[in-house]
């Protein structure tokens, strides 16, 4: 198995329960996403190979400008985003980067357990969230399956409940923007796979829900909850 990364470096063998208080939650919303509400976050897909990325200059922070043209030439990485879920737990591996990730619980954090089935698998707790400064990343499901996507508005002073939930009904994919607080994309279902595409920099800057805040983001994985 690969190693797994998460970038808020919390001890995923022992997080704070939700039952016995040790952390709050916060619900996040559950919206449709249609152009208007995707506005300033991303953009809806409907072929994934036409959609180029977008890749934004290298974010020099001096006096002098970025010469027109450069800064953004490190390429784009392409590859299969797979989510699964293994009883209380949903496991992300990202191909394109060669990276694996646990994204969330469908049970409180502190009991879950891939050996174990939880009550239910309409919600899911997450515990962070990440952004790409150098560039946007594009998701398509393939076999028009539904997913969730859980954004922010770009901002370092990014909080919990700044986030929303975006229903996709699988039959477009998304351009999240760089500098967009997201998670991987969440299943409606068992488990989904997505074509995918992102800048080859692949910076990531994370926020530590648990960490900072001391909550978990409560993510809602039906569309009956969609307003």
């Amino acid at each position: 198995m690969d190693a797994i990364d998460n970038f808020s470096g919390v001890a995923l063998d022992a997080m704070p329960s939700v039952q016995r208080g040790e952390a709050r939650v916060v619900h996040v919303p559950l919206v449709i996403a249609t152009p208007e509400a995707l506005q300033g976050l991303g953009t809806l897909v409907t072929d994934f190979a036409s959609e180029p990325v977008q890749i934004v200059p290298w974010p020099w922070r001096g006096p002098r400008p970025v010469v027109s043209g450069t800064g953004v030439e490190g390429g784009v990485s392409q590859g299969v985003f797979a989510l699964r879920r293994e009883g209380g737990v949903l496991w992300g591996q990202n191909h394109a980067v060669g990276r694996r990730y646990l994204v969330g619980w469908y049970d409180d954090p502190a009991t879950a357990r891939p050996d174990v089935e939880p009550a239910a698998i309409d919600r899911l707790w997450t515990h962070e969230a990440n952004h790409h400064p150098d560039g946007g990343q594009v998701f398509f499901p393939r076999d028009g399956a539904p997913f969730i996507a859980l954004l922010a508005r770009p901002g370092d002073d990014v909080r919990p409940e700044d986030f929303r939930a975006f229903w996709f009904d699988g039959t477009c994919g998304v351009q999240i923007h760089a500098e967009v607080w997201h998670q991987p994309l969440f299943p409606a279902g068992e488990a989904i796979v997505f074509d995918d595409k992102q800048g080859a920099v692949h910076a990531c800057v994370s926020v530590d829900f648990v960490g900072e805040f001391g909550a978990y983001l409560c993510v809602p994985l039906t569309p009956g909850a969609a307003a």
